[in-house]
């Protein structure tokens, strides 16, 4: 059981770091966005996308940073399960629905992790812990 929690932690370390790469690289230079991601109609990627899609990069590594270290906190645990959830149906909307992304490797790699993540997060919900109640919170 602490094993495959231990596990869980380690990838939403490492989800967290890739995605603060990617703020970066989405701040620094927006034809990542467009090279990589947005390969479908690259030319409605400008400024204002890559501000949105870098700031909703860099909540999603907070909120999934600060899961790992709060495991007890099961609302944070289900934000975070949120987070992959809208960031599959994201990638996947852009895929089928605005044809603004194409079957690359720039978009198939979030669309793995984030189902990788939602499965490892849907099993992890049977280990979550509630965080135990201290004393004093007892008393009130």
């Amino acid at each position: 059981m602490k094993k495959k929690k231990n596990v869980l932690r380690s990838w939403l370390v490492m989800v967290s770091i890739i995605a603060m790469g990617n703020t970066l690289q989405s701040f620094r230079d927006h034809t990542f966005l467009y090279e990589k991601l947005y390969t479908g109609k690259p030319n409605l990627v400008n400024g204002k996308k890559k501000k949105t899609f870098g700031i909703w990069t860099l909540l999603s590594s907070v909120i999934r940073c600060l899961c790992e270290k709060k495991k007890h906190n099961k609302t944070l645990y289900h934000i975070t399960l949120w987070t992959f959830l809208l960031a599959l149906g994201h990638f996947l909307s852009e895929l089928f629905v605005y044809g603004t992304a194409a079957p690359t490797i720039g978009v198939l790699a979030p669309l793995m992790v984030a189902s990788f993540s939602i499965l490892g997060m849907l099993v992890g919900l049977r280990y979550l812990e509630v965080e135990p109640v201290s004393r004093q919170k007892k008393r009130n």
